[in-house]
């Protein structure tokens, strides 16, 4: 079995500024880390592993300092890392990210089971899993609470969803996104950061991959920010209420009613 988990480095600050002339953010100098989301997705890859037997690879789009996310993941016991690399590749909305994963994963080939974390904290779309799923035309599951091999092609996962609970069966190859709750990701030991660096860490650039240029970077994007900015803080009076519970309750009855809200 060989599962795919594609994973992003995002900043390791809420300090960032916007691009004025793309509007996107400005990583520029910035020091980055694992997505969070992300590293539940290498836990549970990982526990899939010790269960079937399976090869886990790790897959990233960035440039080149983000393999420190992908030796990060190799730490906790992932397999191998693939880091898409080049400047075609920038400035990418989702669906420009999500059309080179796909072919990237494609190239890897007879993969089994990808899977993403819910979403990037940077800018908390969730929307590269479904995209990856959709161009590979494969079955996805997403917001997964639990994931486990329910038979040697399928694997089952409940959803949690805002008031409900759904549990689905997708036959794999299959696209998973998952939540935190689903496991505590494992801290990399000395001894298996120190090994790490012995895994093997690959590096695609555009012509490693078959792809078609009009869908790539800013120029395949899109998605049109048309301004960015920080909402105007808005401050409401407070109305105390006053006098006994009765007092108070009727007070509150009035205001309710002047606003019309009962």
């Amino acid at each position: 079995m060989k599962i795919v988990v594609c994973i992003k480095q995002v900043p390791e600050t809420n300090d960032v500024t916007i691009d004025p002339q793309t509007h996107n953010l400005d990583r520029r100098g910035l020091a980055g880390v694992m997505n969070p989301f992300d590293k539940n997705a290498v836990e549970q890859a990982l526990q899939l592993k010790a269960a079937a037997d399976a090869e886990v690879v790790l897959l990233t789009m960035g440039p080149d300092d983000y393999a420190q996310s992908l030796r990060e993941g190799m730490a906790m016991g992932a397999d191998s890392g693939v880091l898409l690399s080049d400047r075609a590749f920038a400035g990418a909305d989702t669906l420009a990210t999500g059309y080179v994963l796909a072919q990237a994963i494609a190239k890897i080939g007879d993969v089994d089971l990808i899977i993403f974390g819910r979403q990037a904290v940077d800018a908390d779309t969730g929307q590269v899993g479904p995209i990856v799923a959709e161009f590979l035309h494969q079955p996805q599951i997403t917001y997964a609470a639990t994931l486990r091999l329910s038979g040697p092609n399928e694997v089952t996962a409940e959803r949690l969803l805002e008031d409900t609970k759904q549990t689905l069966v997708a036959q794999l190859p299959a696209v998973v996104s998952v939540r935190s709750e689903l496991n505590t990701p494992r801290y990399p030991t000395p001894r298996n950061i120190q090994l790490s660096f012995t895994k093997p860490l690959t590096t695609w650039h555009h012509d490693d991959l078959d792809l078609d240029d009009t869908r790539l970077g800013q120029a395949g994007s899109p998605t049109i920010v048309t301004k960015v900015y920080a909402p105007t803080p808005v401050k409401r009076a407070l109305t105390p209420l006053t006098g006994t519970p009765q007092e108070a309750a009727s007070q509150l009855i009035k205001a309710l009613k002047d606003r019309q809200l009962l």
